[in-house]
Order: C-alpha cells, then sequence, then structure tokens
C-alpha cells in the first residue's frame, strides 16, 4: 500500500468514484479503501510529426493488445486495466491541459484511477491561471467565496514551496507497457463500437463519414483552433460538423479569436458549450449513421440511434469533416500541415493570468 500511495502522490491524479462507497462513507462517516494495483505505461522518445495526444490515448489499448493484455471480444476478454490505477510516465513536460486527455480516457479503460506523473513547472502555470480565475470568480459574486479564498491559499502556498512525492524505488506493478514514440507515426482511431477496437488510421482510411462532433471533455481551446486551421476558407462541407466548446471561457475566448466565423462559415453547428452530442444531452447524429467524435465513448447508440461510431483527435475530426471520409495518412499528413505551421499559437493554453478580461477583475480582490 505504501507503494501504491506514494505512486499515486508523485502525480496528478484523476480518480473515478464508485457510487455505493460515497453512499457508504455519508452513511457512516468512513470509507473503505482499499488500493489496487498499477498498471505503468511508460511513454519513451519524440512525439512524431502529425501525432496528437490523443493518438497516445489510443495507442495504450493499442499496446495492450499487442502484449496479450487486453482483448476486443466480450466472451472471454482480457483487460489488464479493469479495476486497477493505470499510471503514465514519460511525459514530464505537459500541461495540465493535455494530462486532463489522458487521464479522461482511464475511465474507457475501465480503470480505478489514473496518474500522470509531471514536473512542478506545467503545475506551478496551472495553479497560477486558477489563482486569477478564482479571485475573478470571487469579484463576480461566486459562492463559497471563503471556500475558493482557502483554495487560493494553499496554491499559493504550493507554489511557494513545490514538492512532489515520487514513486518507490522498485515499486511493483501488475504490468508494464512501454511504448516508443518513435514507433507510432500516424494517428491510432477507436473504432465503431467500443473504446478498446483500436486500429491505425491506415487500416480505416476511406470509410464514409457522415457527421463530425468535436466537443466533449477530451478536448480544450487548442483543439478548436486546430479544427478552425483546417476548415479555414473552406465551406459547404459535406458532413453535419457539431462544435461544443467545453466551457464558456472557451467559446469566449474562441469567439474573440474569430474560429467561431471561421467554424460558422465551413458549415458548423456551433452548439451551447457542455457535453452536448457526447452525452447525448442536446441532440443526436442521424439514426445509421457514421460519424468521426473526438469525445471519450463511442457505446452502441451513445452519439445517436444505430450509428456507428469512430474516436480520434479534433485534427482528424476535422479533416474527415472536410472530405467527407476517413483521410489516408498521405491526405491527413497534408490537412495538418496548416496546423503544424501556426503550432505554437494554435495550441496556445488558456492561461487566465495572461488574460487581460480575467487578470483585470482579479486584481481587484484580496484574499
Amino acid at each position: 500500500m505504501h507503494v501504491i500511495f506514494s505512486a499515486i502522490n508523485r502525480y496528478y491524479l484523476s480518480v473515478q468514484c464508485v457510487s455505493g462507497l460515497v453512499a457508504f462513507a455519508a452513511a457512516t462517516g468512513v470509507m473503505p479503501l482499499d488500493m489496487p494495483e498499477s498498471v505503468l505505461v511508460r511513454f519513451k522518445g519524440k512525439l512524431q510529426d502529425g501525432v496528437t495526444l490523443r493518438d497516445l490515448v489510443n495507442a495504450i489499448p493499442y499496446y495492450a493488445i499487442k502484449q496479450g493484455l487486453l482483448t476486443v471480444a466480450k466472451q472471454g476478454k482480457k483487460n489488464i486495466f479493469s479495476g486497477r490505477i493505470l499510471e503514465i510516465e514519460g511525459l514530464p513536460d505537459l500541461k495540465v491541459e493535455q494530462a486532463f486527455e489522458l487521464s479522461d480516457a482511464a475511465a474507457e479503460r475501465s480503470a480505478a484511477a489514473c496518474a500522470v506523473q509531471l514536473d512542478k513547472a506545467p503545475i506551478i502555470e496551472y495553479m497560477t491561471s486558477n489563482i486569477t480565475l478564482m479571485k475573478w470568480m470571487i469579484a463576480n459574486g461566486y459562492e463559497d467565496k471563503r471556500t475558493l479564498g482557502r483554495r487560493i491559499k494553499a496554491m499559493e502556498a504550493w507554489i511557494a514551496k513545490p514538492e512532489l512525492l515520487k514513486a518507490d524505488a522498485g515499486a511493483e506493478y501488475a504490468a508494464v507497457i512501454e511504448i516508443d514514440l518513435a514507433d507510432v507515426k500516424e494517428p491510432i482511431v477507436a473504432c465503431p463500437n467500443d473504446p478498446d477496437d483500436v486500429k491505425l488510421l491506415s487500416e480505416v482510411s476511406g470509410t464514409k463519414i457522415d457527421e463530425v462532433f468535436i466537443g466533449s471533455c477530451m478536448t480544450n481551446i487548442g483543439h478548436f483552433r486546430a479544427a478552425g486551421k483546417v476548415l479555414e476558407g473552406k465551406s459547404d462541407i459535406p458532413t453535419r460538423l457539431w462544435v461544443a466548446p467545453p466551457t464558456k471561457m472557451d467559446a469566449m475566448i474562441l469567439n474573440e479569436e474569430g474560429y467561431y466565423a471561421i467554424l460558422g462559415k465551413s458549415g458548423a453547428r456551433m452548439e451551447m458549450p457542455g457535453c452536448s452530442l457526447c452525452m447525448g444531452n442536446q441532440a443526436q447524429i442521424r439514426k445509421g449513421s457514421t460519424a468521426m467524435s473526438t469525445s471519450t465513448r463511442n457505446f452502441p447508440n451513445r452519439l445517436g440511434i444505430d450509428t456507428n461510431v469512430y474516436l480520434g483527435s479534433a485534427e482528424l475530426a476535422s479533416i474527415c469533416a472536410l472530405m467527407g471520409k476517413i483521410p489516408t495518412v498521405a491526405e491527413y499528413m497534408e490537412g495538418v500541415k496548416a496546423v503544424n505551421a501556426k503550432a505554437a499559437d494554435v495550441y496556445r493554453y488558456m492561461n487566465f493570468d495572461k488574460i487581460a478580461e480575467f487578470r483585470d477583475v482579479a486584481a481587484t480582490v484580496t484574499v
């Protein structure tokens, strides 16, 4: 247990709670915590051109299948991740927003939790941004002011003396999956209708796509800028494209930067920020259609009745929207050239301490 606790606290952590345990805790005031084993995914090397973080999300089951640790077939199914903690190493410089993309997908592996090893710098950057956001919230009357104030002080104290725990030397794992980024040379997608059924882009290229959804908690502001770069100057696309930024703040910045106009001119349906199609909350895609989605899951009927849903990156999804099919690797690489040319600006994350509308208001608040 000491090994597991040490490993977890070393990392940025995302935990999925079991509702039964929460109910037990509410009724008794205590909650049993049996620590499961961990599965370590260790990345090494450098991300290849055209390969996105979402492709690494899909690379995890892809390599697990290659090692015989995961099977797609339901009968006699193997899943090394089920009920265990998914620990990810080898990507210490990820922004916290990027770590979310990896940790969000842990639920699709049926993992109990996910821990992503990060260095101090991205965590400090993220906390600094959130301190500004919380001060902005206080200034705008969000409650509870005292709770927000306590969180701000706790973050400021950690930033002043940042410490990260690390895994014990010789920690044991249920399995270790090593992924050399030099070997991931093309996008990897999840096929209908199972997030475990992953294939290389070259294995599914040419498939007709009727609808595309870019949204869900798997996305951040950079993904929508990337889609805008792919679709800029295009109109009358052959697919029905749904675009739903995850938050109102993302939508506000994208609108100010002109990306709403670019996406709207392409024919995209700009949906209310939030979960939208990912959870089937606001609408559904057409019955029987085939879609490319950036959402976390593609279980049967999740996005629409009798639909076939592929899961991939926003970059790939926008190219699918433009072409009306899943592109070849060469077509994909050509399509993302416009994104790569402006990568530093496209993947600029939403640091609230650097956005005047939030920073100036936050400056009026003293905690």
